[in-house]
């Protein structure tokens, strides 16, 4: 079965057909029925045959080369002077040769549709210029040469140009605004699918560290415990090492499961883990929770405060000194509130530890919630809140 073609790449043939194919084919049986009746003289019909097959190829190309998709961040090039040139001595000769013979309904094809194909390619500032110019001339030609001739059509020889002018342009330059609409529409949903990837690849980073820097402190410390108890009390540091063999398989699966996608981090498992983590630093980690306001937060929702849980909790055994630690968690008002402090940032700097928390600050920002630190004394306090959801949610 045959692929399907990308949208836009239909609608480019269909342009390509519509606009160089309607261009092309006007020249061709307009001009050519001309040149083909034998009571026009010889030498007209070979002057304009050579002059409509310059001007044939020369829209053709023009037309293509504006129809060609261009690359990303590329600047728009200089127009193809030489095309251009080509193009409008071909049209010119097929307008003066015609109008000199006074047939004013043929002479201003050729030169209308070369002026609404210049006007495509130029840049819009000389765009204007040209159309601007071509309108106040289109009249000029074709009255003076009736005035001329004395025939009485001098209205027919001066407006019919003009709103042959104003036709090849609207058949030409509406499909050609056309398909540079889409063509931008299409290299918007373009970026913004590469955008999307790499929102999700920084999430995964960001899971992958908060996971990674979580398990790999608190198997430092306890690696540490054990070996200040290897000599003193084997059986504990044997029982320590078994905790460290325990947090390195849990970091595995963990990172298995984040690489899988699988993995949501819940708020009560981070709460519980960190009140045994920190109990084993030898922390006074005391937890205050108040679940039960109204209003229940999504998965989403609890997710995130799960990240800031573990994210303070890696702070206060990366960053700190601290003897006492407390987790505050309740729902006030329909709205989640999660406070954590310790009394060991004496001495640290009063800017966050990492960048841990200022992904998190702009993660809870775009869920409509709020992170905040603060630094006051030997007190670290991060208060996470969002809004939860009045009609209940999975707790």
């Amino acid at each position: 079965m045959r692929e399907r073609e990308p949208g836009l790449v239909r609608f480019r043939r269909y342009t390509w057909w519509s606009v160089p194919g309607t261009a092309v084919t006007c020249l061709v049986v307009f001009v050519g029925e001309w040149i083909a009746d034998p009571d026009v003289p010889v030498p007209a019909r070979a002057a304009s045959a050579a002059a409509l097959l310059a001007t044939a190829v020369a829209s053709g190309v023009l037309l293509s080369r504006r129809l060609a998709p261009a690359r990303s961040g590329e600047p728009p090039g200089r127009p193809p002077l030489g095309w251009l040139a080509a193009g409008g001595a071909g049209a010119a000769v097929l307008g003066a040769v015609p109008l000199a013979l006074g047939n004013y309904g043929l002479w201003a094809v050729a030169p209308a549709i070369m002026v609404a194909i210049a006007a495509a390619v130029l840049p819009p500032a000389r765009r204007r210029v040209l159309l601007g110019c071509a309108a106040a001339l289109a009249p000029v030609p074709g009255g003076a040469a009736s005035l001329a001739a004395d025939d009485g059509q001098v209205l027919y020889a001066s407006l019919f140009p003009l709103g042959l002018l104003v036709f090849s342009c609207w058949v030409t330059l509406g499909p050609l605004w056309a398909w540079d609409v889409a063509a931008r529409l299409d290299e918007a949903r373009r970026m913004s699918a590469e955008l999307a990837v790499k929102d999700e690849r920084l999430r995964f980073a960001a899971d992958l560290h908060d996971i990674q820097g979580h398990h790999l402190q608190v198997i430092a410390l306890k690696s540490e415990l054990a070996a200040r108890l290897a000599a003193a009390d084997p059986a504990r540091a044997a029982a320590e090492m078994e905790e460290v063999r325990r947090l390195a398989a849990d970091a595995l699966h963990d990172t298995r499961a984040v690489v899988q996608g699988y993995r949501r981090t819940t708020l009560d498992e981070e709460i519980a883990n960190a009140t045994r983590v920190l109990a084993a630093a030898d922390i006074d980690a005391r937890t205050h929770l108040d679940p039960s306001g109204p209003g229940r937060l999504a998965e989403s929702s609890r997710h995130l405060l799960g990240l800031v849980v573990r994210e303070g909790t890696t702070n206060v055994l990366r960053h700190s000194r601290a003897r006492h630690a407390e987790v505050d968690y309740r729902v006030t008002g329909g709205t989640a509130r999660l406070r954590m402090s310790n009394d060991g940032a004496a001495g640290r700097s009063a800017g966050p530890p990492g960048s841990g928390l200022r992904t998190l600050a702009e993660r809870l920002h775009a869920a409509g919630g709020e992170l905040t630190w603060e630094h006051d004394g030997d007190r670290f306090t991060v208060a996470a809140t969002l809004r939860a959801d009045p009609n209940g949610g999975p707790e």
